[in-house]
């Protein structure tokens, strides 16, 4: 049944009584029913929930190899320890009846030697380091370098090391090649000194290269700075990166040189090093009766890592040694009693050390340092 009323009639909307004002403080009431919030008012996280993220699982490959990297410095030593067991036999036997404050002189400068490198390092590079953790680095950096060749392991642990610190990987690099390029001219400056101060140490005609050999160095110096040019020239990918390189280093180089403090930390530290080392090898020689003094022992290391240290061979162990040895027998000293220093010097530097820097290498390894 339909109305008779005339609806379009109506002057307008039939009246509606006004909804109560809510206070902004008063939450709305939920309905009886359900106390779901509506999906308006769900945050947009609530709306679909997250799968929480199952924890790595202690068999999978990246916690084995994190583990496996770990244990590798002393998977290292043993090897190594077990191929050259008679050297450090003998050289630990000799070392305990030598006398005991100069071994423990020798401990001291090589225990120094760390710490001119953790300032060397410091002086190379214009950020600030925290200083525990540089020192730390480089005494796990020298187990690393005892193991690798050509200084690779104690470059490759301080530019992780760097990395960890915030440094980018431009930086970082020119840093090693800042601290690289400091410490042979450093060396090569205080040999000069050494030659000047003290001419009549030695004939220096028996060791100045004849012509072929001159010729050979000469030769290989320029066909490795010719293949370089080339590489940069033809390789594309090559060029955008070693530019950059180049520009950062000599960025850095010229920020360095203008903090007096950066400069003596790095080129002060870069020749106190040949120093220490020099110092540590005629402590031992003292210890055992060696009869130079430490002028000659220091001119002889000076010479012996100039003639062989560009040979790669870890932490210079070999070449450096023999070399050593002829310039000491050249001074003067008996075969047997410089073979013997070089011996001890190598137990002092490298055998000591080496279990407690590979420890701290895996520790700082563990713990996400480097």
């Amino acid at each position: 049944m339909s109305s008779s009323l005339p609806l379009s009639d109506l002057p307008g909307p039939l009246p509606t009584r006004p909804a109560p004002a809510i206070p902004a403080t008063t939450a709305r009431p939920t309905s009886p029913i359900s106390s779901t919030p509506p999906a308006s008012a769900l945050p947009a996280a609530a709306e679909a929930p997250t799968t929480p993220t199952p924890s790595p699982s202690p068999f999978s490959p990246a916690h084995l190899a994190r583990h496996a990297l770990t244990l590798l410095p002393l998977l290292l030593i043993g090897a190594w320890a077990a191929a050259d067991w008679h050297t450090v036999r003998d050289g630990a036997a000799r070392l305990v009846s030598a006398d005991p404050w100069w071994v423990l002189a020798g401990l001291f400068f090589t225990c120094m030697g760390w710490v001119v490198a953790a300032v060397v390092r410091q002086g190379s590079i214009p950020e600030r380091l925290p200083p525990g953790l540089l020192l730390a680095s480089q005494f796990a950096a020298g187990a690393a370098n005892h193991v690798l060749p050509a200084s690779i392991g104690a470059h490759a642990v301080t530019l992780r090391f760097l990395q960890g610190q915030g440094i980018p990987l431009a930086r970082g690099t020119a840093s090693l090649a800042l601290y690289s390029l400091a410490k042979p001219v450093a060396k090569t400056a205080v040999l000069l000194g050494f030659l000047v101060a003290f001419p009549e140490l030695l004939h220096l005609g028996e060791l100045v290269p004849d012509r072929r050999t001159s010729l050979l160095v000469a030769g290989g110096v320029t066909a490795a700075l010719a293949t370089a040019a080339v590489l940069v020239t033809t390789v594309r990918p090559l060029r955008r990166p070693l530019l950059g390189f180049v520009r950062t280093a000599l960025t850095d180089a010229r920020i360095l040189h203008t903090r007096p403090s950066r400069v003596l930390a790095l080129w002060g530290g870069a020749a106190a090093t040949p120093l220490l080392q020099a110092s540590v090898i005629a402590s031992v020689g003292f210890a055992l009766g060696l009869p130079l003094s430490w002028t000659q022992v220091t001119l002889a290391l000076l010479l012996a890592s100039t003639a062989v240290g560009a040979v790669p061979a870890p932490g210079g162990i070999g070449p450096v040694d023999a070399a050593l040895v002829f310039m000491m027998v050249t001074f003067g000293a008996p075969m047997g009693l410089a073979a013997a220093t070089v011996i001890g010097h190598r137990i002092l530097t490298v055998w000591v050390p080496l279990l407690p820097g590979a420890l701290v290498l895996s520790i700082m390894v563990q713990r996400k340092i480097l």
